[in-house]
């Protein structure tokens, strides 16, 4: 009897397989790859320290080191006592925190007080009410990522009209031009996050299989650019992994929105491999639909090193890798820019920091750099 149902469990087993029906338990990625992750490294360690985005208008990318400040000039800026504020597109995520954190500081380093902080929470009329009432407190500076680039335009003209020197994280108004509109734009190598997560991503998989894409639905370079960079790469060096599905999500519940896109890839395609999703919230929601659907052997890979996707690399679950930014520093580069600029000092059109590969091996090391602070204990418990 037993051998009977052994006999019928393995046929049950073959059968399923042949359908492409997923079985818990079951791997659907490849199996380790040596030839594919030596790849991969050497891609990732030809990457370091290198840019490969260009700036809003097609500018060519200065280092955050021409944002440097020599004593006199901080003594210059110390002695006018002026005012700043940071307008947020959205600040309920690490890299949000990470960016104010890296502003707060270094305008107090620089004795630049912080007038105000506002949340949009990704809705472009609330950023120009936010805008309207921060400019009657008449900062100097205004440092800001705008929700959307046509819709905000009007109300960013008017604050530079009325005194503002205007610095932007990532994303440009429509029609702006730096040097006459604007100081600067600061972002991190957004087109090179997302090669670095391809890479990741075909580490992971060894270099094989089905994978899903879930990108920004809305008007935002950067994000763009991330999208970009993983699709074709992807498409240039790992021509056996093939992307079955893409799907943009426009939010503002990214975590839970993508969760949705990812149990229609998941239920469609029995056999995929991973996802790719345009940022760690809705990765989040990608790790959420993967456990709900017991598709524990999903590889994922993102960017931005938030919290949750830090400890499932810690733990090595799920999340294969990522390419993170560093919004501390470029905190306190956009600051830096800001002060130079109300010094009357000329100031590189576009800033971009090159992107920090992120696995298992070195997550917690990564998070030092990216936060310029320890790993929170329950990531550090979390490390296996």
């Amino acid at each position: 009897m037993r051998r009977t149902l052994a006999r019928v469990g393995v046929a049950i087993v073959a059968v399923a397989t042949l359908a492409g029906c997923y079985i818990p338990g079951q791997t659907t990625t490849a199996p380790p790859d040596q030839a594919a992750a030596e790849k991969a490294d050497q891609a990732l360690k030809e990457l370091e320290g290198q840019v490969l985005s260009k700036g809003p208008n097609g500018e060519d990318p200065a280092k955050a080191t021409a944002a440097d400040m020599t004593p006199d000039q901080i003594n210059q800026i110390k002695a006018k006592g002026a005012k700043a504020a940071i307008v947020m597109h959205y600040a309920g995520n690490d890299w949000s925190t990470a960016q104010i954190a890296g502003l707060r500081s270094e305008f107090k380093n620089l004795g630049i007080e912080v007038v105000a902080v506002t949340d949009a929470n990704f809705k472009p009329d609330k950023q120009v009410s936010d805008l309207e009432t921060v400019m009657s407190k008449k900062p100097n500076i205004i440092v800001s990522l705008p929700t959307d680039p046509v819709a905000t335009a009007n109300a960013y003209k008017a604050a530079a009209q009325g005194g503002a020197k205007l610095v932007f994280m990532d994303n440009v108004p429509k029609g702006f031009k730096a040097g006459t509109d604007y100081v600067s734009a600061v972002s991190a190598d957004n087109f090179g996050n997302g090669v670095v997560s391809a890479h990741l991503m075909a580490k992971g998989l060894g270099a094989k299989g089905k994978i899903g894409l879930i990108f920004h639905e809305a008007d935002f370079f950067v994000t763009r650019q991330r999208y970009e960079g993983f699709k074709k790469t992807v498409q240039s060096d790992y021509p056996e992994m093939q992307i079955v599905e893409e799907q943009g999500i426009a939010g503002p519940d990214f975590a839970g929105d993508a969760q949705g896109v990812a149990n229609a890839m998941i239920s469609k395609h029995s056999d995929l491999a991973g996802i790719w999703a345009v940022w760690d919230v809705p990765a989040e929601g990608v790790m959420a639909a993967a456990r709900g659907s017991g598709r524990g052997d999903l590889r994922i890979a993102t960017e931005d090193l938030g919290k949750n996707v830090a400890i499932a690399l810690a733990k090595g679950e799920l999340v294969v890798g990522l390419g993170a930014q560093l919004p501390y520093d470029q905190g306190v580069t956009e600051a830096r820019l800001g002060a130079l600029a109300v010094l009357g000092e000329k100031t590189p059109p576009y800033v971009a920091l090159s992107a920090l590969p992120v696995q298992h091996d070195n997550v917690l090391e990564a998070w030092k750099t990216v936060y310029h602070e320890d790993p929170p204990e329950d990531l550090v418990s979390s490390f296996k």
